[in-house]
């Protein structure tokens, strides 16, 4: 499923995305209905929530062969404001029983959503970095990177 570099991540209605991925995918509902062990009602009835439990998302994600844990990663990415604990814990270098993710994973659609927003003016370079925290090496790269591809961030 290609991401509009417009596409606001802030908001998310999950039912919406798995069903553009089912047209894009053309897949019948018989397949769907049968994978899922749902009805045809639970199945509309998913396409119209703006959240699904994670059980469910996985199912989709397996049947339609996209992660849309993903969108849900994109969102805490740029919209997220660091945890006390995460920022004591770094410092400290405290290690809990959950994993630690040293580094941020910037999808194509997050960058692609990032120059835009410069490109377009909406945002200047130093709004970006302090407000989606990333880094001001990280972005610079970007802009080295994709400008060399004929773009004008």
């Amino acid at each position: 499923m290609k991401q509009n570099s417009k596409e606001n991540f802030k908001h998310i209605h999950i039912g919406k995305y798995l069903q553009t991925r089912v047209g894009d995918l053309q897949m019948s509902q018989d397949r769907i209905v049968n994978f899922l062990s749902a009805t045809d009602e639970e199945i509309q009835s998913m396409y119209q929530s703006e959240s699904i439990d994670s059980y469910h998302l996985l199912r989709w994600s397996k049947l339609l062969e996209y992660d849309f844990f993903r969108l849900y990663s994109q969102h805490l990415i740029l919209y997220s404001a660091p945890s006390k604990q995460e920022i004591s814990a770094s410092k400290k270098n405290i290690s809990g029983s959950l994993p630690i993710f040293r580094k941020h994973i910037y999808t194509k659609e997050i960058i692609d959503f990032i120059l835009e927003l410069i490109n377009t003016k909406q945002k200047t370079r130093r709004q970006i970095i302090t407000e989606y925290r990333i880094p001001k090496t990280t972005l610079y790269k970007w802009i080295a990177k994709y400008s060399s591809e004929n773009k004008e961030y």
